[in-house]
């Protein structure tokens, strides 16, 4: 599957790629599609709910901000993945187009690259917080907190495209077969029956950026944490960390798997664990994501309460399944 012959000779020509490490069987097949059916079901509500409540509840646009950028890139980072391998589950067809998998490419990476820009834009935010308390307010105004997250998309999507470009000038006519669980540069151009050595500049360049990002953030939080170990108070102490601790967990996680998977260099994992690293940060990271948010960070979990308790009081005030009005016992326009 996935070949057409070209008039001009013998070469043959791929037109569709091969996800080779789904596995065959259909029993298989469905029990690892309904796992990962919930867990992106998960990710997606989780991730929405609160994107929502951060937009809803104003005492959370300042603190929260980036936290609900990131969970609205989250949603479509894990779209751009998920619904293909869900397909690829259950199909006997296994296959994705060569434009389909440069667009899957293009929007996993773009999006991926502004998650680590908005990860650094929120852990600045931190150290302003939390080393400049009395200036935060001047400094991370709502109006520089909105171009951090701008330019977190622009530095995103157009850093991608010129190896998304060339990748599509490139010709495909040997094996069709992608040892990996989504399109990514190092199994697609594997499959190129052409020279790819500029892959190795356009990968010190991805790597600079990891780099750069990755310390960025760690210096950021060395110095929140010099600062919060140098408080009088064990309570300030708790406080300061308890903030930071979500922040630090999701830039462990994310940062540590793309590097794992990146940043190897001349080494080579077997198909086992390459699929591992990738599912950490493809389905895992993004899984966490919202649990960490919610059960780690007081305000959210606050905010949600406060939602879900409105929503279950608006929904026994006016069900329309009611033979008889139920009394709203509370308004959350007026004092319990």
């Amino acid at each position: 599957f996935g070949f057409r012959l070209v008039t001009s000779g013998n070469l043959t020509t791929v037109t569709e790629f091969l996800f080779s490490v789904f596995p065959h069987l259909p029993e298989g097949g469905v029990l690892f599609f309904i796992l990962l059916l919930l867990t992106y079901g998960f990710i997606v509500t989780g991730n929405l709910m609160i994107f929502i409540v951060v937009q809803l509840d104003r005492a959370l646009h300042t603190p929260m901000y980036f936290i609900s950028v990131l969970s609205f890139l989250e949603i479509w980072y894990t779209t751009t993945t998920i619904p293909k391998m869900l397909s690829s589950l259950i199909s006997e067809h296994k296959t994705i187009s060569v434009a389909g998998c440069l667009l899957q490419m293009y929007f996993f990476h773009s999006l991926g690259i502004t998650e680590g820009c908005v990860l650094t834009a929120m852990a600045i935010d931190r150290y302003v917080a939390i080393c400049r308390p009395l200036r935060y307010a001047t400094i991370m105004t709502p109006r520089l907190c909105t171009q951090l997250a701008a330019g977190s998309c622009v530095c995103g999507f157009l850093l991608v495209l010129p190896e998304i470009v060339w990748i599509a000038t490139l010709p495909f006519c040997g094996s069709n077969q992608i040892r990996q669980i989504f399109c990514d540069f190092t199994p697609v151009l594997s499959l190129a029956c052409t020279d790819t050595s500029l892959a190795v500049i356009v990968d010190a360049i991805h790597a600079g950026e990891i780099v750069a990002s990755f310390l960025a953030i760690a210096l950021s939080y060395i110095r929140i944490i010099v600062v919060i170990l140098g408080m009088p108070s064990a309570e300030g102490r708790r406080k300061a960390f308890s903030t930071c601790a979500a922040h630090l967990a999701v830039f462990l996680l994310f940062f540590g798997s793309v590097a794992v998977m990146y940043l190897r260099f001349s080494a080579t994992y077997s198909v086992f664990w390459d699929t591992a690293i990738a599912i950490t940060f493809v389905i895992l990271a993004p899984f966490l994501n919202p649990i960490i948010y919610s059960l780690r960070n007081k305000d959210m979990k606050d905010a949600l309460g406060r939602k879900l308790l409105c929503l279950g009081h608006w929904w026994r005030c006016h069900s329309l399944f009611a033979s008889v009005p139920l009394p709203c016992l509370w308004s959350p326009r007026q004092p319990k």
